[in-house]
C-alpha cells in the first residue's frame, strides 16, 4: 500500500544509477497556500512580472523547423515569439513585433520565409532579425532609425528536440536549469519524432489548476474509472531540482483496487495487440501481461532494428513517464512517441487558460508496428510525418475531440476552479500522492519571492 512515509516504488530492484530508480524525496513542508493564487488578478500580475519572463519556456519542437527559413510561433499570454531556423542550422528567437508600430510580422502559426514583412507598412527583416528594408526610409529623420531597428531577439536554446526561450535573458544555462537526470530527455530522441496532431483548447480554469490536475494519479479511480483495467493508479513520484518532477505510471496492468488480478480482460488483450502479439497465444494471468508486453516490444524493436530501444529500461517500454518541466509543461514520454501538454495562461483572465497539446510519433513503416492507443488519435490521422498538421483551435465552449479521458478533465478543471472561490475552501491539502503538486507550488513560490 501507499503510506505517507512509504512512497510507492515501481521497481524496487532498480539500480541506483538507473533512471527508473526512486529519487530521494526533498522536504517541501506542509504549507497550505491561500486559494487566491487561482483566481486573483494580483497573483496573475505577480506571475507576469516574476515568473514568465524569468524561466525557460517550452516554445516548440525542432521537427517543426527543419530547414533554414522555417519558423514557428509561440504565444504565451500577450507575448508572441518567432523561432526561426538560420542558414547555419542554428535557431534564433525574436519577439513577433515590428519595431515601427508594434504590428505582428509573422501572422501564421508556422511557415517558411526568406524575410519577414510587416503587413502594416511593409518593413522587412531578415530571418536573423536584422532590418532589411524601411519603406520610404527617406521620410524618416535619420536620427530616428540610425540604430537600424531590427526584431528584438529572445534567448533561445534546445535539448533533445525541444526548443526553449527565456525572455529576460537572465535564467541559468538551459542544461543547468533543467532539473532532470543527465540524458533523461535526450534518451527519447524527440528530435526524430514528428507532430501528428496539435490541439489548442481554452479551459475554464487557472493554468495552475490544469497543472495540478495532471500532476497526480490520485484522481484516476474517481474521474477516470475506465483506466483501472489497464493501469495502476498508484504511481512513483520523483521530485527533482528547480521544480521538475515525474511520475511513473505502470501500464498493461490492473489497478490494485481490482479484486480479480488473474483474468485477462479485453482491455489487456488490446494492449498485447498493440505490442504486436496475438492475445490468443497468451495463456498467463493478468499479473504477467506487463512483463510479457515489455518482452514483445523489445523483440519487435530488435526485428525492426530500432536501436534506441536498447537504451530503455523494461518499464519504459510499457509505462508512462509523465515528466513535469517547470513551470507549465507535462510530457507523457514513451519510446513510440510523446504527449506534450502546455498549460498556458490567458493574457487577461486568471480563470481561463489554454491547454496546448502536441502529439509526436516516431513512424515505423511496418504492419506489425502500431500507433499506441494512449495517443488518442482520430482514426484518420496521418502518422507518417509527411505533413505537419495545422493546429486545431477550440473556444472555451467548444466540444473538442480530445478523447473520453481528457473530456472528463475539462469538466473537472471547471468544477475545481469554481470551488477555489468558495468561502468554505481554505486551501489545498496535498497527500503524498500529490507530492508533485506541492513540489510545483513550492518552486513557484520561491521564484515569485513568496518563500525562501
Amino acid at each position: 500500500m501507499f503510506a505517507y512515509d512509504k512512497p510507492y516504488v515501481v521497481n524496487p530492484s532498480a539500480p541506483a544509477e538507473s533512471l527508473e530508480a526512486k529519487h530521494a524525496q526533498p522536504d517541501n513542508g506542509l504549507d497550505v497556500p491561500s486559494p487566491d493564487r487561482y483566481y486573483t488578478r494580483e497573483f496573475m500580475d505577480l506571475e507576469w512580472r516574476s515568473l514568465w519572463p524569468r524561466v525557460w519556456l517550452l516554445a516548440g519542437v525542432t521537427s517543426d523547423v527543419p530547414e533554414p527559413g522555417d519558423y514557428t510561433t509561440f504565444q504565451v499570454g500577450h507575448e508572441s515569439i518567432i523561432v526561426v531556423r538560420q542558414d547555419d542550422r542554428s535557431l534564433k528567437a525574436f519577439y513577433n513585433v515590428c519595431p515601427h508600430r508594434g504590428n505582428r510580422v509573422a501572422l501564421n502559426d508556422m511557415g517558411s520565409a526568406s524575410r519577414f514583412t510587416c503587413a502594416f507598412h511593409g518593413w522587412q527583416f531578415a530571418t536573423n532579425g536584422k532590418l532589411a528594408c524601411i519603406t520610404d526610409e527617406e521620410s524618416f529623420h535619420p536620427d530616428l532609425v540610425r540604430h537600424r531597428p531590427g526584431l528584438a531577439e529572445v534567448r533561445c536554446d534546445t535539448v533533445g528536440g525541444l526548443i526553449f526561450i527565456n525572455m529576460d535573458g537572465k535564467a541559468p544555462p538551459l542544461l543547468d536549469w533543467i532539473g532532470l537526470p543527465k540524458g533523461y530527455i535526450e534518451r527519447y530522441r524527440i528530435d526524430e519524432m514528428n507532430v501528428v496532431r496539435h490541439v489548442v483548447t481554452e479551459w475554464r480554469g487557472n493554468w495552475k489548476v490544469g497543472v495540478d490536475s495532471f500532476y497526480e494519479t490520485y484522481h484516476l479511480p474517481h474521474i477516470h474509472p475506465q483506466t483501472q483495467g489497464v493501469m495502476e493508479d498508484f504511481s512513483q513520484y520523483d521530485l527533482y531540482p528547480n521544480g521538475f518532477s515525474r511520475m511513473i505510471v505502470p501500464i498493461c496492468t490492473k489497478s490494485h483496487r481490482i479484486g480479480d488480478q488473474e483474468t485477462v480482460t479485453p482491455d489487456l488483450q488490446y494492449m498485447m495487440t498493440e505490442a504486436g502479439m496475438n492475445p490468443a497465444d497468451y495463456h498467463g494471468s493478468a499479473k504477467d501481461v506487463r512483463a510479457t508486453v515489455q518482452a514483445a516490444k523489445r523483440a519487435r524493436a530488435a526485428r525492426l532494428n530500432l536501436k534506441h530501444y536498447e537504451e530503455f529500461t523494461d518499464g519504459q517500454l510499457t509505462d508512462s513517464w509523465a515528466t513535469g518541466l517547470f513551470p507549465n509543461v507535462q510530457i507523457g514520454m514513451h519510446p513510440e512517441g510523446v504527449f506534450i501538454m502546455r498549460f498556458l495562461p490567458h493574457p487577461t483572465d486568471p480563470e481561463r487558460f489554454f491547454y496546448d497539446n502536441m502529439t509526436l510519433y516516431r513512424y515505423v513503416d511496418d504492419p506489425n508496428y502500431f500507433v499506441p492507443g494512449w495517443m488518442g488519435l482520430p482514426k484518420d490521422t496521418d502518422v507518417t510525418g509527411a505533413t505537419r498538421p495545422a493546429i486545431e483551435r477550440h473556444g472555451v465552449d467548444d466540444r473538442a475531440d480530445l478523447g473520453p479521458v481528457l473530456n472528463q478533465d475539462v469538466e473537472l478543471v471547471a468544477a475545481v476552479q469554481q470551488g477555489a472561490r468558495s468561502r468554505g475552501f481554505r486551501g489545498p491539502l496535498w497527500s503524498e500522492q500529490e507530492s508533485r503538486v506541492r513540489h510545483f507550488h513550492r518552486e513557484l513560490d520561491r521564484v515569485l519571492g513568496l518563500k525562501p
